[in-house]
């Protein structure tokens, strides 16, 4: 047993692979590292790990289909994408697969480092979950499993996911900007200085998930040049 952050790295670059094994394991991290998608896909069948920093293009199995079957099975662990293909739509698809965030290639080893930890400071903070809450339509949010329920229709979600419907709802008076959703959901602490869209995105997952047509929102609002709303009884 280790009380030290577990921490997959599956990196088919051996200089890059090599680089953030030594720092992860310098910051304190139990790092185990795998050269391919298989590999690293037989690791995760070998042992639990905290957090997964997957590269996207990788040899077999690649990081979004990684991340597909690890959320298919847990949706506690957290996953970072790692992309040289930071396009918009390689973005939506990985966060829409239930990663909790995405660092562009070229990173900054130190940025990096800082956004592993600000993930895992929510996934291992023992967060208190709350009892269920209803939305304004009648969809009722059950935290703790990671569920809720809108009439007869069933709805799962990531802890992400989860992290900010909670957040939202205790703060239901008023809309909640971005740039407080990543301190506060994601625990950024410098969010300005951070170039991601993964709020946007996790707000139209949610959105999909939640509203009858989410091109025209009745619960989850966005509030002109204030941020967002969840409308909660």
């Amino acid at each position: 047993m280790t009380d030290k952050p577990r921490l997959l790295i599956v990196e088919d670059e051996p200089a890059i692979r090599t680089g953030l094994v030594d720092v992860f394991t310098y910051h304190g991290f139990s790092v185990t590292a795998a050269a391919d998608g298989d590999a690293g896909w037989r690791a995760l069948q070998g042992g639990r790990f905290d957090l997964l920093l997957l590269d996207v293009m990788l040899p077999g199995l690649d990081g979004f289909e990684i991340c597909r079957r690890v959320r298919a099975a847990d949706r506690e662990v957290a996953v970072i994408l790692l992309t040289a293909r930071a396009t918009d739509d390689d973005i939506i698809h990985g966060l829409q697969l239930g990663a909790d965030d995405y660092v562009a290639k070229p990173f900054s080893i130190a940025q990096l480092v800082l956004r592993v930890n600000a993930v895992l400071r929510r996934t291992l903070g023992a967060q208190p979950q709350a009892q269920r809450f209803t939305l304004v339509d009648g969809t009722v949010i059950d935290p703790p499993n990671l569920q809720g329920r809108r009439d007869a229709a069933a709805l799962v979600f990531t802890r992400r996911e989860m992290d900010v419907l909670q957040y939202l709802y205790a703060q239901r008076e008023r809309a909640v900007s971005r740039e407080e959703l990543l301190q506060r959901v994601w625990g950024y602490a410098n969010a300005l200085e951070i170039e991601t869209r993964t709020v946007d995105i996790h707000i139209a997952k949610l959105r999909r998930k939640l509203e009858i047509d989410p091109a025209e929102p009745r619960v989850l609002l966005t509030i002109r040049g204030a941020g967002y709303r969840l409308l909660g009884v």
